[in-house]
């Protein structure tokens, strides 16, 4: 077949330099507003008459400069965007008369539920459903208040199998729907926030979900109300999510069924805690979410069937659009499915309209109007990341592909017309030569039909393998800097991860799509793609939990300081501004974006420590114990890592999700040693976590009594080559310019099983003249043994969280501390600290700090005096 060259249709392969991206452009103007409003506050009136001004001018230069006419409406945007963050008044329910009855009192909540959640099965046969209601009525000590408010409820029931199991005062399980109408009785308490630097805004959270106050109760003390309150569309929506969910678990056993939920609808949560990190520490967590890449995928193969199927382009765009939004509307994830929904919606249009199209003036529409409806979200981690990556997929990745790719894609196009080959660079003229020789090698034994297409297809997927090589590597380096700040992680294994697990959850998604709606039809039939769905879902948990077993998957690192900050961002935007330059220019950018995210994941930030002085921080882990200390040299000493007892039902890991965050937020990505002062959980339950993530030197122990944590920590240290040293009475020695001196337990000393608290780990540190004694939980027969050593300290951690079992009138005189802090959590069930403590403590005129009132507590101990600290919360 020959073509003459002349009636070609040639792909355009040139690069296509600069161009003009305004609505890009109007975006970062307003985003900078918002920034400049939220940092650098001024009088409203300010900004309004700022942009009124920049208007103004702009229109009169509109016909005359039109360069200047853009930047004074750059200007107005910017203007714009400081006033609107500044006049933003947060909406939703009425909170504040809720939070006034959110103190533990005794009251009777009559709701409706506004968002279901799925039914949970513990190990103990308990059933928790953790779901959001609108309050109707509130009632307490005779009186009714209407009040309409966000809660978060966690309802707990028992299992019954069959009637015959009925126990007095028990009820089956009850699943409860959206719209329903309960009364029940409750105490109702604000989310409460560990007040530590870097700790995770849990209260922020639940407030931008409209969520006020926090309760439980059993749920045979719910009374189900006449009448339906709600939205019959969301009615619908809830029912068919349900369904969708009941087929899944047809179909897949439990495991399989769990990840199929969080690939295809975003429910994750029958998945463990163990495979979300997996996933995490491999970089695919975004496969387990719904996010821009699942509306992606599924836009992409609707459409290309459409097309295939010779459906008009009007047309397949306009269904793929409808598809889409019943998609976001279905899984009801928020925001981050509608930017993406958004986002395709403007591409697809721009599409239909015009020949070039623009991403990057899409992003930028994109993020116009979604900031113009929320300024907030410029705040969100999901915002940010969202953008971020459709930014360098479209800035960086498409420019290099522009010039690598796309010209043998090109080039590939009718082999088998000569006549092609005039119209092409030489070097492609001569790569489709090479090809129809190779071909007509292998016609001796194919024949001459199939080797050149079988050619032509083997060079398209090696092409598409490689523009994947190229966008997972641009995007590596390009969330690298959020990575390190949100989420602490060096996703080192993040590449190989995604090449097999986003082709593998192109698969997945199409296959149980299909499997689902045959379901409804014929399970028989719905089975056979049923299977090839579990054999890809096998392949990616395996790959995923192969790469994140390996040790270079387990690299943290520490929030990058500013100027770290600053050098990332600067190099990501110089990179895209130079990836449609000249290729040396291109290169530069790339070289310094690369070198950019080599510093944030091989130069630990320095730590953030005061030189010369003893630091001692209690932080704040709610009820437990985790002290930091830093010597006056810069050695790092964590005592304890807090921790949550099983039978509390949290998921919660308070080393991985508290003490790590605080330890990352200080520069610190190494432990010089770590101390476990007991073996009970609210002291041993994160080490595990603090081991792995900075692979102290040293583990420090007292206790010698068995126990399941200790051996499993032990486990730990043992896999991570961490020696194990032995701390006990009598013992002395100085590290990084303090001295230690142990206090307790005494050598051999085998204490009860009834008394472990009295295993605890006591030690003494000094520098200079000024002193600590941290006492772990000790109990009254430690502190007897430990008050006739005179251990004079000017700082005290009041033992056992300031229980009556501790801090006996001898060890006061004994120690006659200047301050003391307790580590404790807010409205504990033990009723710490006691009131006795306090009155003791007050007493003899010490200056009392507390967690749950200051949250995490420094002081410095410069060896001539003592000074306090409470953290700087923003």
């Amino acid at each position: 077949m020959n073509l003459n060259p002349q009636s070609i249709r040639l792909p355009t392969i040139q690069l296509h330099r600069g161009g003009r991206h305004p609505l890009l452009g109007a975006a970062v103007a307003y985003s900078s507003g918002i920034l400049a409003g939220f940092y650098l506050w001024r009088p409203p009136l300010w900004w309004l008459f700022a942009a009124l001004a920049f208007s103004a001018f702009g229109a009169y230069w509109l016909h005359r400069r039109s360069r200047a006419a853009f930047a004074l409406g750059l200007s107005a945007l910017f203007a714009t965007g400081a006033l609107t963050i500044q006049l933003r008044t947060p909406g939703g329910l009425n909170n504040r008369d809720v939070l006034s009855l959110a103190d533990g009192r005794d009251v009777v909540v009559t709701a409706h539920v506004t968002r279901e959640g799925n039914l949970r099965q513990k190990s103990s046969g308990d059933t928790q459903q953790r779901l959001d209601v609108e309050t109707e009525q509130i009632a307490s000590g005779g009186q009714t208040w209407d009040i309409h408010s966000g809660l978060r409820i966690s309802f707990y029931g028992k299992e019954v199998k069959n009637e015959s199991e009925n126990e007095p005062g028990t009820a089956p399980p009850r699943l409860f729907r959206y719209g329903e109408r309960m009364r029940f009785p409750a105490r109702l308490y604000p989310p409460h926030n560990y007040r530590n630097p870097g700790a995770f805004d849990y209260q922020g959270y639940l407030e931008e979900n409209g969520v006020a106050a926090l309760a439980s109760t059993k749920t045979e003390n719910v009374e189900m109300l006449p009448g339906f309150v709600g939205n019959p569309a969301e009615l619908w929506r809830t029912r068919i999510h349900d369904s969708i969910v009941g087929k899944i678990h047809v179909l897949w056993p439990d495991r399989e069924a769990a990840l199929v939920d969080a690939l295809l609808i975003g429910e994750n949560s029958f998945l463990g805690r163990d495979v979300l990190t997996e996933f995490q520490r491999t970089g695919t967590y975004h496969v387990l979410v719904i996010s821009g890449l699942k509306v992606g995928i599924l836009a992409l193969v609707l459409f290309w069937l459409l097309r295939r199927m010779r459906v008009g382009d009007l047309a397949a765009s306009a269904v793929t659009i409808l598809v889409t939004v019943a998609y976001a509307l279905l899984t009801d994830v928020g925001a981050p499915v509608w930017r993406a929904t958004l986002m395709l919606t403007l591409y697809l249009g721009a599409r239909l309209l015009y020949r070039q199209r623009s991403v990057l003036n899409t992003i930028g529409a994109a993020a116009l109007a979604l900031l113009l409806v929320d300024p907030a979200a410029l705040f969100g981690a999901s915002f940010q990341l969202s953008f971020l990556c459709v930014l360098v997929i479209a800035g960086i990745g498409t420019p290099i592909l522009e010039r690598t790719t796309q010209p043998l894609r090109s080039a590939l196009r009718n082999l088998d017309s000569a006549g092609y080959d005039f119209v092409l660079p030489p070097a492609l003229a001569q790569l489709r030569l090479d090809l129809r020789m190779v071909a007509g090698r292998l016609e001796r034994f194919l024949g001459k039909r199939f080797p050149l297409p079988m050619l032509a297809t083997t060079a398209r997927l090696l092409l598409l393998g490689c523009e994947f090589l190229v966008i997972s590597v641009v995007l590596q380096a390009g969330f690298t800097l959020p990575m390190a700040y949100y989420f602490h992680r060096a996703t080192l294994v993040s590449l190989p991860a995604n090449v097999l697990a986003v082709p593998l959850t192109e698969i997945i998604m199409v296959t149980a799509i299909l499997a689902v709606g045959l379901s409804y039809g014929s399970l028989a039939l719905a089975k056979v793609p049923a299977m090839i769905a579990a054999a890809a879902l096998e392949a990616m948990a395996g790959s995923v939990r192969w790469l994140g077993g390996l040790r270079i998957a387990d690299m943290r690192v520490p929030t990058p300081g500013l100027p770290v900050i600053l050098l990332g961002a600067v190099t990501l935007i110089l990179a895209l501004i130079l990836a449609r330059r000249q290729t040396w220019l291109a290169g530069t950018g790339l070289a310094a974006l690369a070198a950019s995210a080599f510093w944030i994941c091989a130069v630990p930030p320095h730590p953030r420590l005061r030189p010369g002085v003893l630091e001692i921080t209690t932080i704040d882990v709610g009820q437990g114990d985790s002290i930091l200390l830093v010597t006056p040299q810069g050695r790092t000493l964590l005592v304890d890592a807090g921790g949550i007892p099983h039978w509390m039902h949290s998921e919660l890991d308070i080393g991985e999700d508290v003490v790590s965050p605080y330890l990352w937020s200080r520069g610190i990505h190494q432990l010089d040693a770590v101390a476990v002062t007991h073996a009970h959980a609210d002291h041993i339950g994160g080490m595990g976590a603090v081991l792995a993530n900075f692979h102290p030197h040293e583990l420090w122990l007292g206790v010698d009594t068995p126990n399941s944590e200790l051996e499993k920590l032990l486990r730990e240290a043992k896999k991570l080559s961490i020696p194990v040293v032995s701390r006990k009475a009598g013992d002395s020695f100085e590290a990084g310019g303090a001295k230690f001196r142990i206090l307790a337990p005494m050598p051999g000393d085998e204490t009860p099983a009834s008394r472990p608290n009295d295993e605890s780990l006591v030690m003494k540190i000094a520098y200079g003249e000024t002193s600590a004694l941290l006492e772990g939980d000790a109990e009254k027969p430690t502190e007897r043994q430990v008050a006739k050593e005179q251990p004079q300290a000017d700082l005290l951690k009041v033992a056992h969280h300031g229980s009556m079992t501790s801090t006996i009138p001898e060890l006061l005189a004994a120690v006659h501390p200047h301050f003391a802090v307790i580590s404790v959590g807010v409205r504990n069930v033990y009723g710490h600290p006691r009131f006795e403590v306090l009155r003791r403590l007050a007493e003899s005129r010490v200056a009392t700090y507390r967690t749950d009132l200051n949250g995490a507590v420094t002081f410095y101990l410069d060896g001539k005096t003592v000074s306090a600290r409470l953290a700087v919360l923003h």
